[in-house]
């Protein structure tokens, strides 16, 4: 299904998010889901790194930039990273966030091994302001699919994504996804009939992202 026509929609970004979010207009997006960099200073078994996910400079003024950009009454949802919860949940309040929310992804599979087996993904559902309930309820605990991170080290599945923007996401609305990465957030919607915004500052993942959404469209 193609998403319907929208005066910012259909369009993968390429740069700094806080820099391109700055000139969006205010409350012009209808629902963020995002997966920004967890603070980790990630290297998947081929070298293959994440940008900025070794410094957390861009996190107040990146979700200062969403919170603003989210029309009143609206939902984000946003993958962090466990370890640094601290982190995210000072930046999500600090931009007038609150959590409504928590979602929790469940691998067949570790995908490291310290104390425990490190067996699943999660997330955060945020609110602004004080959104109406949604029609479909879906579960917060969800089953997870391996995308073999071929396009990207930390590659979401869109199987996995879609169902949160058809439940999250009122019709027609506009999706954004300012760490768009290789692009799946941007497929989901597609597929949902949304219409939707990525920023991604790496350039071999926008131009992944890129010729993603360019296929979806026509499938």
């Amino acid at each position: 299904m193609n998403a319907p026509l929208h005066p910012l929609g259909g369009t993968v970004r390429h740069g700094d998010c806080v820099r391109l979010m700055r000139r969006m207009p205010s409350a012009s997006v209808d629902f963020i889901l995002t997966d920004p960099p967890y603070l980790c200073r990630y290297r998947d078994r081929a070298g293959r790194r994440v940008r900025n996910d070794d410094n957390a400079r861009w996190l107040h003024p990146a979700f200062a930039e969403m919170h603003r950009l989210l029309k009143p009454d609206s939902l984000c949802v946003s993958f962090y990273g466990w370890h640094r919860v601290d982190a995210f949940m000072a930046a999500w309040r600090a931009a007038g966030f609150r959590p409504v929310g928590h979602l929790v992804f469940a691998k067949g599979y570790a995908s490291s091994r310290r104390f425990l087996r490190h067996q699943h993904e999660q997330a955060y559902l945020l609110a602004k302001g004080d959104p109406a309930l949604t029609e479909t309820t879906i579960s917060d605990v969800r089953e997870w699919v391996y995308t073999g991170n071929r396009r990207h080290p930390t590659e979401k599945p869109v199987t996995v994504l879609q169902p949160i923007i058809e439940a999250l996401c009122p019709p027609g609305g506009l999706v954004l996804d300012p760490f768009c990465g290789s692009g799946s957030t941007l497929v989901a919607a597609t597929r949902c009939g949304r219409p939707f915004l990525g920023i991604e500052l790496d350039f071999r993942h926008h131009r992944a992202a890129s010729e993603r959404v360019a296929s979806a469209r026509y499938r």
